[in-house]
């Protein structure tokens, strides 16, 4: 059985090799085109809202609050301005780990969108403690002895591997078992369980790795941003 991600087309060449219309790539672009609307209808209310809020007002209020809040439990002080960027990174792999429910292959199994999603991580650990510890923050990848330098570093460059590899293995998972439970049911069985298994792997798990990618993310931007 094939659990590969498919090639459909090329959609042009970089230098001699092709790159391809996948069903990540399809299912990527379906996932933002849903966000993008989402906010843009979002926009266009913003100019209705009022100081008796209505439901659609609420849910926004609350969303947007229950982010900074958790940004400034999880980060801290003074690192409200993460909020905007990591509610967007929890919509996404959200969005994405529930397309599962729709036939797509989530964009989550596949390692080059969690890979890019861990190098945005990492890339922010690393400016923001440069930008808080100045020469500081190369000091520390030395101490407490510069014999640990090679450890220190190494530490450094397992975080991004560790989360883009969780959220990978978790979702291409779901997808592997998935597949072989649709293979092996009869066309007349494949309602109920199947939907039981897509509220666990595509909903539970899915909720689960949004928030744990989230917050890890949170946790070793707020830790190498801290300031003795």
């Amino acid at each position: 059985m094939d659990f590969s991600n498919r090639y459909h087309a090329v959609l042009f060449h970089l230098g001699d090799t092709p790159v391809y219309l996948t069903d990540t790539l399809i299912a990527t672009w379906i996932v933002m085109g849903i966000l993008i609307l989402l906010a843009a209808a979002v926009r266009v209310r913003l100019h209705r809202f009022q100081d008796v809020p209505g439901a659609f007002q609420n849910l926004m209020e609350i969303a947007v609050e229950t982010m900074e809040n958790f940004t400034k439990t999880t980060m801290g002080p003074g690192n409200e301005a993460f909020a905007p960027y990591f509610f967007g990174v929890f919509a996404f792999i959200l969005f994405s780990n529930y397309s599962g429910l729709f036939g797509l292959r989530q964009p989550t199994a596949d390692l080059a969108t969690t890979g890019a999603l861990a190098i945005m991580t990492f890339v922010l650990i690393h400016f923001r403690g440069i930008r808080k510890k100045k020469w500081g923050y190369v000091k520390e990848y030395f101490s407490p002895h510069p014999i640990m330098f090679p450890i220190n570093f190494v530490g450094e460059i397992s975080k991004p591997i560790s989360l883009a590899f969780r959220l990978f293995g978790n979702m291409l998972g779901g997808v592997i078992i998935m597949s072989l439970v649709y293979g092996m049911l009869p066309l007349a069985l494949r309602v109920i369980l199947p939907d039981i298994l897509h509220a666990y792997f595509d909903i539970f798990a899915g909720s689960l790795q949004a928030f744990i990618f989230t917050i890890l993310s949170m946790t070793f931007i707020a830790e190498k941003s801290a300031v003795e």
